[in-house]
């Protein structure tokens, strides 16, 4: 229970955010926080609230598996960055290659899902690349 304490913040949120099938639980002194954000802006909020209580996510005490789950290939998502652009890289993952960008606010198409943290993206200029779910929110 002492991990829910210190992650209140951020559970909190969580249901006050909408996060739809939360499931939290403490296992062997690591808390698992599971669930589908409404959006890509929803699970920004929740990582920079577990980076401000972690901030080097150094504890080892957190395993937060939140997808943004109606997102679908087809379909058009909106850049949610918060000011800069979003990087498109050649394949998931930071270390991989800067090989385009789309900028705030922007609408991108949704080629593929790579995982629950990268989606392959199209953008209006036709650049394709891979980019952090967690800025990507779907049209409603």
């Amino acid at each position: 229970m002492a991990l829910q304490t210190k992650y209140a913040e951020l559970i909190t949120t969580a249901k006050n955010s909408g996060v739809g099938n939360l499931q939290v639980r403490e296992q062997d002194n690591i808390l698992y926080v599971d669930g589908d954000a409404p959006n890509g802006a929803v699970k920004g909020q929740l990582w920079d609230i577990y980076e401000k209580l972690d901030p080097d996510f150094r504890a080892n005490d957190l395993v937060m598996n939140i997808s943004v789950g109606n997102m679908q290939p087809g379909m058009q998502a909106k850049v949610t960055t918060a000011k800069s652009n979003l990087n498109i890289r050649k394949s998931p993952g930071t270390d991989s290659p800067v090989v385009g960008k789309a900028s705030h606010g922007e609408i991108v198409t949704l080629v593929a899902k790579a995982n629950d943290q990268w989606w392959q993206v199209k953008t209006k200029d036709g650049e394709e690349g891979y980019s952090y779910a967690q800025y990507l929110s779907p049209l409603t």
